[in-house]
């Protein structure tokens, strides 16, 4: 199969996508907080919206066909069907997280977090966004659903991050968790993010299942790389 080229209307279509989800998640935050006088809010969206617009445009520099992946849906034919149901749980998930951050750092000012943490929150975030380039760099694969993808000749990823950590991105991502409900200053999101880890921990494991069952060369990578997320711990 051919490899996309990088073209005026991918690149649309990631401007699309970051303008849809920052009014998405700009609505379920202003709308929960009963105010658009929030400003932690509006640097979170601001840092996302630029941090994923400047991923996109190097991704599509780099490997068009991996952008084409990631801005698919995140239910897809050829996913496995567990996958659909889990990441139906996630968005429901995501976006009440979102919610519930709203209510409690604004609308009722449950939290109050230190200003020098809501800070820390953000450099998590950032840290998080400029690692998953890493990821990218490593993995051509990396698409947001678990699926076999035969048709662009799929093979196992072990260089990079994934030459010490089986999942670098949930690795990753575990800052973004941490990062978002101290940047929006909302200490009951963070409580929230054991629930979240232990299901992204859930995720990796039956994704290895079906890797390990259809990648031909994955069993002897887990044989390799021992750990999940971080080096040492799990």
């Amino acid at each position: 199969m051919t490899e996309p080229k990088m073209t005026k209307a991918l690149m649309a279509k990631l401007f699309v996508q970051v303008v849809v989800w920052f009014g998405l998640m700009g609505v379920l935050l202003f709308v929960s907080a009963g105010t658009l006088a929030w400003t932690a809010a509006w640097l979170w969206l601001i840092e996302w919206a630029l941090c994923g617009v400047w991923i996109g445009l190097w991704l599509g520099r780099e490997d068009p066909g991996l952008l084409v992946e990631r801005l698919a849906p995140f239910a897809q034919r050829t996913q496995q069907p567990w996958d659909r149901v889990f990441m139906l749980c996630v968005s429901v998930g995501f976006c009440a997280w979102l919610c519930l951050m709203g209510i409690d750092a604004v609308r009722m000012g449950w939290s109050r977090v230190p200003l020098w943490l809501s800070v820390l929150g953000a450099v998590f975030i950032f840290v998080d966004i400029y690692a998953t380039r890493a990821v990218f760099a490593a993995n051509r694969f990396a698409a947001p659903v678990v699926k076999i993808q035969s048709e662009r000749g799929h093979t196992v990823s072990d260089t990079g991050p994934y030459a010490y950590v089986r999942h670098p991105m949930y690795g990753f991502a575990l800052l973004f968790l941490a990062g978002t409900p101290l940047m929006l200053g909302s200490w009951w999101g963070l409580a929230c993010v054991p629930v979240m880890v232990v299901g992204i921990g859930y995720r990796a494991v039956r994704e290895e299942q079906t890797l390990a069952e259809n990648l031909p060369g994955y069993r002897e990578y887990l044989a390799r790389v021992r750990y999940r997320f971080v080096p040492g711990i799990w």
